[in-house]
């Protein structure tokens, strides 16, 4: 009889560690990370599924000026300005074929500078 409780109690600890294992962590736990980027004062053509514009973006100031062909969730880019903003990047699961990977939220304005 110890021996069946011994197993039973066993395969009880198995089955709910097997069931936990498999879980997936909360959103907020994965896939989120919060960046800094600073955006040029002025657009530049670029393609990418067809002719478009493009915000100038870098994570850093010594960094070179890189074409941003997503959209940031929150921000309304004005012309002639330079900003430096917070944003969240959160991956997609199933982005559609001609998308970006990842979305991108303002968190916060940090600057807006007149250029």
């Amino acid at each position: 009889m110890k021996n069946i409780a011994m197993l039973l109690k066993g395969s009880l600890a198995a089955s709910v560690f097997l069931i936990f294992s498999q879980c997936k962590p909360m959103p907020s736990e994965s896939g989120k990370d919060e960046k800094t980027m600073i955006i040029a004062s002025e657009t530049t053509d670029c393609t990418g599924v067809a002719p478009m514009k493009c915000l100038q973006v870098k994570e850093k100031e010594s960094d070179s000026w890189g074409n941003f062909y997503s959209n940031i969730e929150g921000f309304t880019y004005e012309p002639g300005f330079e900003y430096v903003l917070k944003v969240k990047t959160e991956k997609i699961e199933n982005p559609p074929m001609d998308g970006s990977s990842i979305k991108y939220t303002l968190v916060k304005q940090v600057s807006k500078t007149k250029k």
